[in-house]
């Protein structure tokens, strides 16, 4: 008999349900409401969201946009943002996640309360993330990003050093960069390092662990796009070799389900579970079709 089974744990964290529950209020007034970037990173709910009325803008639009409302998501902004948006008259409907937000004031109150130039704030992170760009924005671009151990040659051995983390990635991966950074910096230095990992996106890694242990078969629904989407995957890959990344129904090769048990069907913090319940189907409609 198969079993299918959607984790019950993945699908939208706190921030970005509360970015398109705005998305979805302002849109629904029937005004017209710009979004700076994808809202989430997930293609179909973009689309979703498109057909709905939402307008997707990169920072360059934004610059040459006046007099509109325009919806910040999640991954938060840096100060420039919002100084343009003043000299522009955009309404902002701000929807940086509470989590992010935090890090961007502590990392900006470190920045402007240690003003000796024998100071580092370093930064692990995905270069060019939207969430690490506001982040750097908060030290005027003067942060140091570092994604892996490989990258280490950045930083100065000589400078009181300060780190944070993006807050989607692994405990463990950041942990391995505060090691690699301590060991670096010369004796005499003092170095502080700050958990700035979101636990909601964090301790869905060993929850995500056993759901993919538990199945024969794997279907993690991501975005391209998603940070969080490749971790929880490669952690799903790990456990069960037996993993398959999609973004939605149509990615789907039905043939891996023949000969199958258990199939389970999990995603990112950006995944929407009403994605997972049509890829769920889709393999359904697929069983019932006459071999």
């Amino acid at each position: 008999m198969l079993s299918i089974e959607i984790d019950e744990h993945s699908g939208f964290c706190f921030g970005v349900t509360t970015a398109i529950q705005k998305a979805e209020e302002e849109l629904c007034s029937g005004e017209t409401l710009y979004c700076l970037g994808d809202i989430v990173h997930n293609t179909k709910e973009c689309e979703r969201l498109k057909r709905m009325g939402l307008i997707t803008i990169d920072h360059s639009t934004f610059a040459k946009l006046h007099n509109a409302k325009v919806l910040l998501r999640a991954h938060g902004e840096p100060p420039e943002t919002y100084e343009i948006a003043q000299k522009n008259n955009l309404q902002l409907i701000d929807a940086t996640c509470p989590v992010v937000l935090k890090l961007q004031q502590r990392i900006k109150q470190k920045w402007q309360g240690t003003t000796d130039e024998q100071r580092q704030i370093i930064i692990h992170g995905q270069a060019g993330h939207a969430e690490v760009l506001g982040l750097v924005g908060q030290t005027h671009g003067e942060a140091i990003v570092i994604e892996d151990s490989s990258q280490i040659d950045k930083i100065a051995t000589d400078k009181n050093t300060y780190i944070y983390s993006q807050t989607t990635k692994s405990l463990e991966s950041y942990k391995a960069i505060v090691d690699t950074v301590q060991e670096r910096i010369d004796k005499g230095q003092k170095v502080e390092w700050f958990d700035t990992v979101c636990r909601q996106v964090a301790n869905r890694m060993s929850g995500i662990s056993q759901f993919a242990q538990s199945k024969q078969l794997i279907f993690f629904v991501c975005g391209r796009k998603s940070s969080n989407g490749k971790i929880l995957f490669s952690e799903c890959s790990r456990v069960n070799p037996n993993s398959h990344l999609i973004e939605g129904p149509n990615d789907i090769d039905f043939t891996l389900t023949d000969n199958v048990e258990s199939i389970g069907i999990c995603g990112a913090t950006s995944t929407p579970k009403w994605l997972m319940e049509n890829c769920k189907q889709a393999i359904l409609n697929y069983k019932e079709q006459p071999k």
